[in-house]
């Protein structure tokens, strides 16, 4: 058993914001979708803070510009996120820079980024997320996430950079919060 990966911020918050709108009724495929999205802006708001990115930090942007699409679009609230989604011929998906993502996508990366490693943080974020209800999770998410994190250095010299995520750590955590 695998208890520490060494892998960076952004796949970890994709897999947890994934499995968190698992936890809150998203489809599956929906909840991979919505994951990325989730770690994608949290990524841009933070390459702009860093000065990486130029630009405002802005929020989700609605629909993209024509009256149809439109009204299929609407905004879904994940780890304090909001994020666009638009019905599409294979579901719903999440939308970021008028792009839509594609589940397989996101499967891909995350199998790249966790390696060997990605049933078992899976199963620890989904023990976690089964401790707490739907709606513990929506004011308490990203908060649990700030607890399991890898550690990285602050400032530019983080982006990017490998931590180890404690899976035990995340185990622990939902054991005390089932007894608790």
């Amino acid at each position: 058993m695998t208890t520490t990966v060494q892998v960076n911020r952004a796949p970890v918050l994709t897999l947890w914001a994934t499995v968190v709108a698992e936890r809150l009724g998203h489809p599956r495929e929906e909840a991979l979708s919505l994951g990325r999205a989730v770690a994608g802006l949290n990524a841009q708001s933070k390459g702009r803070r860093l000065g990486i990115y130029e630009g405002k930090d802005e929020p989700a942007r609605k629909a993209p510009a024509t009256r149809k699409s439109a009204a299929r679009t609407r905004l879904v609230e994940i780890l304090g996120r909001q994020v666009s989604v638009t019905k599409t011929a294979r579901g719903d998906r999440a939308v970021l820079k008028d792009a839509v993502i594609e589940p397989k996508g996101v499967e891909r990366y995350l199998a790249q980024k966790f390696g060997d490693a990605l049933e078992e943080a899976t199963a620890a974020m989904r023990a976690l997320a089964k401790a707490y209800t739907p709606r513990q999770l929506g004011s308490m998410g990203y908060v649990l996430y700030e607890r399991f994190r890898p550690e990285i250095p602050a400032g530019t010299r983080g982006w990017g950079a490998k931590g180890p995520l404690d899976l035990a750590h995340i185990h622990r955590m939902a054991h005390r919060a089932d007894d608790g």
